[in-house]
């Protein structure tokens, strides 16, 4: 993976216990199954990589572990890579799909 890869989403999942946080410190959240472009790669000190979106902005915040204010990342095992074959057709479906409904 790398800045300006496309990735799906593959979990959006939120802990029960962690639906405050997260509410408070992404304002913006992924979907399953919706295409992305990595923004930069955050390696956050080594303890638990983490990506930003083209599409997904956040505001910054404080991360007391890394000690500094940073946008807040998704975990990368979050999303996969799509290849040139996969998302030619993840585009074409999209593209046909729209035409469909006249969107």
């Amino acid at each position: 993976m790398k800045i300006g890869s496309t990735v799906m989403c593959v979990d959006d999942s939120i802990k029960p216990g962690q639906l405050m946080f997260v509410g408070h410190a992404y304002p913006n959240w992924i979907k399953a199954g919706k295409l992305y472009t990595v923004r930069e790669i955050l390696p956050n000190d080594d303890i638990v990589p983490g990506i930003v979106l083209d599409e997904v902005i956040n505001p910054p915040l404080y991360v007391h572990i890394l000690g500094r204010e940073q946008e807040p990342a998704f975990r990368i095992s979050r999303f996969r890579e799509l290849d040139d074959t996969e998302l030619a057709i993840e585009t074409n479906e999209t593209v046909g799909i729209e035409e469909l409904l006249g969107i």
